[in-house]
């Protein structure tokens, strides 16, 4: 049966042999608000200069007591938006290296050169920050059309300026970038490409035009959330691309999903179980059905309150193929 002919899409959990559960605890994902200095065509936050929501201080400090409080948590991941314009970013981040764990920020770069910013990448070195930025492309032209003007001039400038400060090339000065594939407009879809393969390509590329090194490459599918989705409903493709991932589903990627043992957590303090899932206003919830929230965390002092996780059509976008998560590939190239 073809993409188009198949009008509808088997219920994700209806095609798992057993239901998605949760294991322990040991990420935490912290999404500080909308706010960011670009607005990306492929962004599923569909985050912006216009936006203005971001994190209190009454849930900053929830959040730093959760930090502080749970030896569990290994690696606080802070995203946004762009995390680093939203209120809390330093407070949470030296809560977290106070208590030994690790840090992701997820950066955009251009952040750097924004007024009042210029900061950033010499905090980020200081604090020993593992920064994760996206680089849909190596080629200007590509990245440029997805996420604005001059924005992979900026970029390259960006991680320079890292390259110079030891990132990429000192053990505890870690930078990864983001590779994600143009949104579709034709239904002839693929999934993206082999990790390992498109990773030696940038770092060739990178090296020789810019003199830049990196870490590692994460190729991360597309999913039907945010901007995507409307770009998808816009060219009448939402339906052919579900059906595409649906049939490309792999089993074998269940076993690496991010959100088997991570919290992602939003502004307001509500849980979810992934990032994707908290953009689709899909929460997570306790054995009794009640959506979860930071302050719950911390009234049972225990992080591992959820036993089953919420699932969504949009699910097959990270277990087609390869699988993707906020880390990459889940498996070799298949």
């Amino acid at each position: 049966m073809s993409t188009a002919a198949k009008t509808t899409i088997t219920p994700f959990q209806q095609t798992l042999s057993a239901p998605l559960s949760k294991q322990l605890i040991t990420g935490l994902q912290i999404n500080l608000g909308r706010r960011c200095n670009l607005a990306c065509s492929h962004c599923h936050v569909e985050a912006g200069p216009h936006r203005q929501e971001e994190l209190s201080p009454e849930i900053c400090a929830q959040l730093i007591e959760l930090i502080h409080r749970f030896d569990q948590i290994a690696t606080v991941d802070l995203t946004g938006g762009a995390p680093e314009m939203n209120y809390g970013f330093k407070p949470l981040v030296e809560a977290a290296r106070a208590s030994g764990k690790a840090v992701i920020v997820r950066s955009n770069l251009t952040i750097y050169f924004e007024p009042g910013f210029e900061d950033l990448p010499a905090y980020c070195a200081a604090q020993r920050l593992r920064i994760v930025a996206s680089l849909p492309c190596y080629q200007a032209d590509n990245v440029d059309r997805q996420r604005g003007q001059s924005v992979f001039e900026q970029s390259i400038q960006a991680l320079q300026w890292l390259n110079h400060l030891g990132y990429g090339q000192t053990p505890d000065l870690e930078l990864d970038l983001v590779y994600n594939p143009q949104i579709p407009n034709s239904e002839d879809f693929s999934l993206t490409p082999d990790q390992a393969n498109l990773e030696q390509a940038y770092k060739a590329h990178l090296q020789a035009e810019f003199g830049i090194v990196f870490n590692r490459l994460f190729t991360i599918t597309n999913l039907p959330i945010g901007r995507t989705k409307f770009q998808l409903q816009h060219q009448n493709l939402l339906h052919p691309y579900l059906h595409f991932l649906e049939q490309h589903y792999n089993p074998a990627t269940l076993a690496h999903l991010m959100c088997r043992n991570q919290l992602s957590v939003d502004y307001l303090g509500n849980l979810y179980d992934c990032d994707f899932n908290q953009m689709e206003n899909l929460p997570a919830l306790s054995p009794k059905g009640v959506a979860l929230t930071v302050a719950d965390l911390l009234t049972e002092n225990r992080l591992d309150l959820i036993q089953l996780i919420q699932t969504a059509p949009f699910c097959y976008g990270c277990t087609a193929g390869s699988g993707s998560s906020c880390g990459g590939a889940l498996l070799e190239y298949d």
